[in-house]
């Protein structure tokens, strides 16, 4: 007989294994964005920098479901770093533009390895990899 709390036991909470899965991962890429200067935050921030090369804070957010409180300092850091510019926009003064620089567009060259390097930390069938991908993508468009 199922006893009635069985749904608040933390094995039986897909979350709790989202979370500690997503923990782990950015734990093993620690030390290789040590090498180029990157907290897992700046470096997911600069992948879609060296993409997009130019946009505006809000759609930086919505790119890596960050909020502008979480973005605020993550880029002010950046901008720190050299790897991106920060300016208002000519057009709407409200909004705030982000370009990726020289030096951080060099960056790129220093980061290249880094999926590779994962590749190897997670062993993961890739047909299972492209599953829990597709299944991923499915429930962030959830939210």
């Amino acid at each position: 007989m199922a006893d009635k709390y069985d749904a608040l036991k933390l094995e039986n909470q897909l979350c709790f294994l989202l979370y500690a899965c997503a923990k782990e991962v950015v734990k093993r890429y620690k030390p290789f964005l040590d090498e180029i200067d990157l907290t897992y935050t700046q470096y997911i921030a600069m992948m879609v920098m060296w993409d997009k090369e130019t946009l505006n804070v809000k759609e930086l957010g919505e790119y890596l479901f960050l909020d502008s409180g979480t973005l605020t300092p993550l880029l002010k850091t950046l901008e720190k770093k050299g790897f991106v510019s920060r300016e208002r926009s000519k057009e709407d003064e409200r909004n705030l533009v982000v370009k990726v620089t020289d030096k951080g567009m060099k960056l790129r060259d220093k980061a290249i390895d880094i999926p590779t390097k994962m590749a190897g930390c997670i062993k993961i069938d890739p047909k299972d990899a492209k599953e829990l991908y597709t299944l991923l993508h499915k429930i962030l468009g959830e939210f």
